[in-house]
């Protein structure tokens, strides 16, 4: 179904779905010792979408005909969340004491990161996730390692004084991630989102996104051929149809034009620094471009 400007979803529909999938397979690269996320499982578990439950459990069978490669699974999303784990420990361990996950999702990074003392993580995003997800790891008997505070708001809403309002400090320096978020929003919701990031952070604030510079390959044949062999076995959400398309690589540009120092990586190349060999295979290629941005902000 095709997004609409106010559609609203939880954990097993729509957008929401994907931050299921993205903790499916952060739990594939917990399970193969690739990072270590132990609540990545029991959440997939809990929302309870069939196809991600049976990724989890190892009851989806791999080889034949298949395209299911759980291994390059794991390796992916262990680059991912490495990128954006060390982001964090990076700029709180320089100091930064408060850290702000926009569409949080299914994220535990509040819960397994070793935070250093008196770090305050924000959480934002929809009310429904942030509840499922904090009834969920409470009944695990999950605990935070920092200062949890979550903001329960729609990002098309005023996101900003949500957050000033739960504690939000715009003077003192800020870690900020967009993970998994960009693709997700049409093009004019995108720079607002990074001048409300802008205007809420102090000099020396940080940054860290991914994006996919032209959203058109959600439609590449090639693309069009693996999703639908994947569908066969129950991978069904159609990023064609969740994504608002057009071009993507003038975000650097416009934070650079806003004060920000960028640094950007592919994903092949995040691959390598992280020992694994980007596939070469028409998805592969079709996907070599996506980016990966940290980015601190001029004083």
């Amino acid at each position: 179904m095709a997004r609409t400007d106010r559609d609203r979803w939880d954990l097993a529909t729509s957008v929401g779905a994907t931050a299921t999938m993205v903790v499916a397979q952060r739990a594939l690269s917990s399970e193969a010792k690739l990072i270590d996320d132990p609540y990545a499982a029991p959440l997939v578990r809990a929302v309870g979408i069939d196809v991600y439950v049976r990724l989890v459990n190892g009851e989806i069978e791999a080889g034949g005909n298949t395209e299911f490669d759980p291994r390059r699974m794991a390796q992916g999303m262990a680059c991912r969340t490495r990128f954006y784990d060390q982001f964090f420990l990076d700029a709180t361990r320089g100091g930064i004491g408060q850290v702000v996950i926009l569409a949080s999702g299914l994220d535990s990074r509040a819960y397994r990161l070793p935070w250093p003392a008196g770090t305050v993580v924000y959480e934002v995003d929809m009310p429904e996730v942030i509840e499922f997800k904090t009834l969920t790891l409470g009944d695990l008997g999950a605990e935070p390692t920092a200062q949890r505070r979550t903001v329960a708001i729609d990002l098309r809403d005023d996101w900003a004084s949500a957050l000033r309002a739960a504690g939000f400090d715009p003077q003192a320096p800020s870690a900020w991630s967009a993970e998994g978020l960009v693709v997700y929003l049409p093009d004019d919701a995108q720079d607002a989102l990074f001048d409300n990031v802008t205007s809420l952070s102090a000099p020396g604030s940080r940054l860290a996104f991914e994006f996919v510079p032209d959203t058109a390959v959600f439609a590449d044949p090639r693309w069009r051929a693996h999703h639908d062999r994947m569908s066969e076995l129950g991978f069904e959400i159609d990023f064609n149809d969740l994504v608002y398309h057009g071009q993507r690589s003038h975000i650097v540009d416009h934070l650079n034009q806003r004060g920000w120092q960028t640094s950007s990586t592919t994903v092949a190349d995040l691959h390598a620094a992280n020992g694994f060999v980007y596939a070469d295979d028409d998805v592969a290629a079709a996907f070599a471009d996506v980016t990966y941005c940290s980015a601190v902000l001029g004083r």
